[in-house]
């Protein structure tokens, strides 16, 4: 019994014995017919031969010669044999040729060898890179010896698949049945095209398993339908999370205060160049501390258009209250400064806002559905924003001078509030979050001189939707206008979605002036 084991430890070990690159096996790989090539490749390739992975990067990078029955690998200007000793190029050496799919061939080697590494991110790499290549018949001793050594789950249950798409051409049909069983558990347009490929006439003539590959067919296209329906519904709430963030301030210079601030689209785009101000400067002088720069970039954006706004408000609005006409013509025209400044300060040209590290990339939730991280983030910080903001207003002393002055100010003055400087604070805190907007919008776009301009309608919409003054109105209207308007884009596209937006807020608001909400603010007062 003992003998018995150790000699069926030998046999599962023995695949893993690993031996050097031989000259002979180079020169397989390297000369000869393209179906040669190939097979001496996989053989090598499953051997897990030490020195293949850089000698198949020379043949991808057109670095390897033949001389007789010598191969070389050339690299700047000096030359070593297949063994990596170094050597003489020979006059008559001429270079190897690959063709496409020897190329092929050889992407899929260097990621398969990848597939034994102890790294895990490595293999997972390795797997990712062997799913974009055209997999052959000759490749799947390695793979099933990958996934006989794979400990991780879902590395095991990929290579399977992978394993798969190769066993659904095979000759024996009990093989492809196999190869469709598991294949209909993907959720993989690649893999729903290969069936696809398989159910012409010429492909698979077996009705059994044309059979199999039509109900796996539909079953992959289940998945993906909801994927893609669970997208459509992601990129609205992202954009309703924006338009709340652009809509939040205005709520309070519009819904509360009752100002028409045009230039409210231009305190976003100041919150945005302030981003990039404090990206420049985490750039030039601390570097190693680049991707925390949005941490600073936050408050800076938020000071930057408070300081506007509250500037705008006592030089020029707090003479307007109650003259909405002026008010708009006056705000259009500081929206107009503020943008020529800033072309004279920056240029007419978009600027470039970098990412931070942990902002790029995505959490990839179906083989068709990647969550954008700086698109998560947006949404996780238009929630804090509002959940400060209400705290703010409800909570705070400022918050309850400003609901007394928007609801009544002559009995707020009364009472011994200073109602201008409630003024002042109010719209520099509509102003500083209309900042937070440009900063949040900067992560996700071009930033530019006419940044604000792109969403100043809309968040007059949200404002007026939602109910004028409603924190709770600005919400359901923003993330509502968000997932209606990608529903009609991926239905309507995007020009005729606008339209249709416009006509039914148009609708609703001749329904309902007030709004979702009942309207509160001084025009209540009346």
């Amino acid at each position: 019994m003992l003998r018995r084991l150790v000699l069926c430890c030998l046999l599962l070990c023995a695949p893993w014995v690993a031996h050097a690159l031989t000259a002979a096996q180079a020169k397989a790989i390297a000369d000869g017919d393209s179906d040669e090539r190939i097979a001496a490749l996989n053989a090598a390739a499953a051997e897990g031969a030490p020195g293949l992975g850089e000698f198949v990067q020379a043949l991808l990078d057109d670095a390897v010669k033949v001389a007789g029955e010598q191969v070389f690998v050339v690299r700047d200007d000096k030359a070593v044999d297949a063994t990596g000793a170094p050597a003489t190029l020979p006059a008559e050496a001429e270079d190897v040729v690959n063709n496409n799919r020897v190329r092929g061939a050889l992407n899929a080697a260097r990621a398969a060898l990848q597939l034994f590494s102890p790294d895990l991110a490595t293999r997972r790499a390795g797997i990712a890179e062997l799913q974009k290549e055209s997999l052959e018949e000759a490749q799947l001793p390695l793979i099933d010896k990958a996934y006989a050594a794979e400990s991780d789950a879902a590395l095991k249950e990929a290579l399977d698949r992978m394993r798969a798409t190769i066993l659904v051409a095979a000759p024996d049909k009990a093989k492809r049945l196999e190869a469709v069983a598991a294949l209909a558990g993907s959720g993989q347009a690649s893999v729903a095209s290969l069936i696809q490929e398989r159910l012409a006439p010429d492909a698979e003539t077996d009705p059994e398993v044309r059979a199999a590959l039509s109900r796996a067919l539909d079953g992959i296209r289940a998945k993906l339908a909801w994927g893609e329906r669970a997208g459509v519904v992601f990129t609205g709430i992202s954009l309703g999370s924006i338009l709340l963030l652009a809509a939040l301030g205005l709520a309070i210079t519009y819904g509360l205060m009752g100002v028409i601030n045009m230039a409210h689209g231009e305190l976003i785009m100041i919150g945005a160049y302030a981003t990039y101000l404090v990206q420049n400067l985490f750039r030039s002088w601390l570097p190693e501390l680049f991707d925390a720069y949005i941490l600073v970039a936050i408050p800076a954006s938020f000071l930057a258009s408070a300081l506007v706004g509250a500037a705008m408000e006592r030089s020029v609005i707090r003479w307007l209250y109650g003259r909405p006409l002026e008010t708009l013509l006056a705000t259009w025209g500081i929206s107009l400064v503020l943008m020529q400044g800033v072309r004279s300060l920056f240029g007419a040209q978009n600027v470039p806002v970098e990412n931070p590290a942990w902002l790029s990339g995505g959490l990839q939730v179906m083989s068709n559905l990647t969550l954008p991280y700086n698109r998560i983030a947006i949404i996780v910080f238009a929630a804090l924003v509002l959940a400060g903001m209400a705290l703010l207003i409800a909570r705070t002393r400022l918050g309850l001078f400003v609901r007394g002055v928007t609801q009544n100010r002559r009995m707020a003055a009364c009472v011994g509030v200073d109602t201008a400087k409630v003024d002042t604070y109010a719209f520099a805190l509509g102003s500083g979050i209309a900042g937070l907007a440009g900063c949040a919008l900067s992560q996700v776009g071009n930033v530019g001189p006419d940044l604000g301009q792109s969403y100043i309608v809309d968040s007059f919409l949200v404002v007026v939707l939602g109910g004028v003054g409603q924190l709770a109105g600005t919400v359901y209207a923003a993330l509502g206008l968000g997932v209606l308007n990608k529903l009609l884009e991926g239905w309507a596209g995007a020009v005729l979605a606008k339209i249709m937006v416009l006509v039914f807020i148009v609708i609703f608001i001749q329904k309902r002036p007030q709004g979702i909400f009942a309207m509160k603010g001084r025009s209540a007062e009346a």
